[in-house]
């Protein structure tokens, strides 16, 4: 479950299927744990579509920022919507630009019990926006061991991202599944 048209894209991607998109209203647990909020969701958004006999996946990334905290962790829409990437560069100006991309997937199965997958990418804070491509804080997130920021990656984005990772995980425990189903 994701209202993020650019996310579901790159969950279908990386998992090769083709997604089905609901969006259950479910309340979303106010925390920095991006664990936390996934897992919530996923067991509310299954709920809210009546229990259905097939898994449910919610997708939860962000930002967090190491100078910060935590901030904005899962927290990271709310503070693109109030400053955008251009606000959190300011209030970032001079301080440390460690930070972390994250990713966690949870996984509502059939019989309710949920499982938590995550992908984690360590780098840094551009000191300035940068490229043209990605979505939300893309490009404002260098990786180690890259020059370029998320959106100046294109389609090389997608072979190691927090999100990629992430699915990664799902995919390959879903394929156990299916092996142990058959």
């Amino acid at each position: 479950m994701t209202t993020n048209e650019n996310k579901l894209r790159e969950a279908e991607r990386i998992l090769g299927v083709e997604l089905g998109k609901v969006e259950p209203d479910v309340p979303e647990v106010q925390s920095l744990d991006f664990a936390e909020v996934a897992a919530h969701k996923a067991s509310a958004a299954r709920a809210g579509l009546g229990s259905p006999p097939y898994p449910v996946l919610v997708e939860d990334s962000g930002l967090v920022i190491g100078a910060w905290n935590g901030l904005p962790g899962a927290l990271t829409k709310w503070f693109l919507s109030s400053v955008g990437n251009e606000g959190i560069l300011g209030m970032l100006s001079g301080e440390d630009r460690a930070a972390r991309a994250v990713c966690a997937v949870a996984v509502a199965d059939a019989g309710g019990e949920v499982r938590v997958f995550e992908g984690v990418v360590w780098g840094e804070v551009a000191p300035e926006p940068r490229g043209e491509g990605g979505f939300g804080w893309d490009p404002i997130f260098v990786p180690r061991r890259s020059r370029l920021t998320y959106a100046q990656m294109g389609e090389d984005k997608h072979k190691a991202s927090h999100r990629a990772r992430a699915f990664r995980e799902v995919r390959g425990w879903l394929e156990k599944q299916s092996a142990i189903d058959a």
